[in-house]
């Protein structure tokens, strides 16, 4: 966990750190505020208890009808502060009335749109949304792959650390291949320039970096997608060349499909969920779809299933045999 924050850009690692701050301000404030008018005006938060903080999570639940995550979020924002702040051990919360987690329905792309999507695009910009539709990566596994993440030999990419810290394969489409290599070659210029300016090193896990210290000016350390700019690591102090932000893709796959006027809340994760619905639509065995997109249970995965729109054996709507019904008679 701790590698994975500190591969953050200082603009991110900032931004999380002010939402879990604020997080933990407002629950405890909206705690604070219901404790006091529905138990006891002089109630003091060092004086809380497991009851306290039950009633309070089920009060969301039950008064404000929050959502299951909305909940989830103020119950381990309160149980930082308690524990880690106010060092009050919660140990049993098991009571606690829970919020109703709903199934929503990932929203999909259908092949047309993607391909109308993918139009609006040209680049670099072009080149990771292909990775990303192309393989099913998140934004931030495409944002920081290592060159030595690509096998041309075998058409595989290795995505390191994903959700839950684990590595796993994934395939290398044939129509990336080449524009690939000529993006590689480009970005290849840019690191000897930095190397001659005397700079050149990225960011390595802390572990390797100890090992080889010197690996981190190597060419197969360096990020596919670098950013435009060198900015100071504000762990090491150093001057370094980043991974490309999450936010420009993001913005990139918006515009794209605000220009390709595509009728649907879609984001570049939007990609990932077409990616495999795509590939079940394919006949695509769901325990290889599962191991692609690095599911730890195949539950997870069997939710494509249900966004899949077989029509040649879809049931027939009675408003079509009725309508059919009345113009056959018309012209009888």
């Amino acid at each position: 966990m701790l590698i994975s924050w500190l591969s953050l850009s200082p603009f991110n690692f900032i931004k999380i750190i002010i939402f879990i701050l604020i997080f933990i301000i407002i629950s405890y404030s909206y705690a604070n505020n219901y404790l006091i008018g529905t138990k006891k005006k002089d109630w003091d938060a060092q004086g809380a208890d497991e009851e306290d903080v039950r009633d309070f999570l089920s009060h969301l639940a039950i008064k404000q009808h929050v959502s299951s995550s909305t909940q989830n979020q103020a119950f381990n924002a309160l149980l930082f502060l308690f524990r880690n702040v106010l060092q009050i051990d919660l140990k049993d919360l098991s009571q606690t009335v829970r919020a109703k987690r709903g199934q929503k329905l990932p929203v999909v792309l259908a092949v047309d749109e993607v391909r109308q999507l993918l139009s609006q695009l040209s680049g670099r910009d072009l080149l990771m949304v292909h990775i990303i539709y192309g393989t099913g990566m998140r934004v931030m596994e495409a944002a920081r792959l290592r060159v030595n993440d690509i096998d041309f030999g075998t058409n595989a990419l290795f995505v390191r650390g994903g959700k839950g810290d684990k590595d796993r394969t994934t395939m290398l489409p044939q129509a990336v291949i080449e524009p690939l290599k000529a993006h590689l070659a480009a970005v290849k210029g840019v690191h000897e320039k930095d190397l001659a300016d005397g700079l050149g090193e990225v960011y390595l896990p802390a572990a390797l970096a100890r090992k080889y210290p010197k690996a981190g000016k190597e060419w197969c350390w360096q990020y596919v997608f670098p950013a435009n700019n060198l900015s100071v690591d504000p762990y090491a102090g150093k001057v370094r060349r980043h991974h490309i932000s999450a936010d420009v893709i993001q913005k990139a796959v918006a515009g794209a499909v605000k220009k390709a006027r595509i009728p649907k809340h879609a984001t570049v994760h939007t990609l990932r969920h077409s990616f495999a619905t795509h590939l079940l639509m394919n006949g695509v065995n769901i325990r290889e779809v599962q191991e692609l997109l690095g599911h730890k249970n195949v539950e997870t995965t069997m939710i494509y299933t249900h966004v899949i729109r077989d029509m040649s054996h879809a049931p027939k709507s009675p408003l079509d045999a009725l309508l059919a019904s009345a113009n056959n008679s018309e012209n009888n």
